[in-house]
């Protein structure tokens, strides 16, 4: 059975840092894709940072750009999304997801609030 659980969400300040980790089981993880997506309130689920298969190639929403870092170990099958600058347009419900060969599997997500 596939499992992606995120972790490391939470309330911060403006300005603040979070790190989130997606911790994958039941498939191997370097053959898979990784993409980092978010959710606000009333709105779309938008892809925020992408991770290819050998580390060597990456995408980032321009919203994130600067601020946001994305990272996979595939030896401990974590993938890792760094946010640094946090603001409070950052405030989402935010989703792992694992993807080859048009397989798609979700985490169930981690809330990222960013407030004072």
């Amino acid at each position: 059975q596939v499992q992606l659980v995120e972790s490391g969400g939470g309330l911060v300040q403006p300005g603040g840092s979070l790190r989130l980790s997606c911790v994958v089981s039941g498939l191997t993880l370097d053959y898979y894709h990784i993409g980092w997506f978010r959710q606000a309130p009333g709105k779309e689920r938008e892809a925020v940072s992408c991770i290819g298969l050998s580390d060597g190639s990456t995408y980032y929403a321009d919203s994130v750009k600067g601020r946001f870092t994305i990272s996979r170990d595939n030896a401990k099958t974590t993938a890792y999304l760094q946010m640094n600058s946090l603001k409070p347009e950052d405030t989402a419900v935010y989703y792992c997801k694992a993807v080859r060969l048009g397989r798609n599997y979700w985490g169930q997500g981690t809330q990222v609030t960013v407030s004072s």
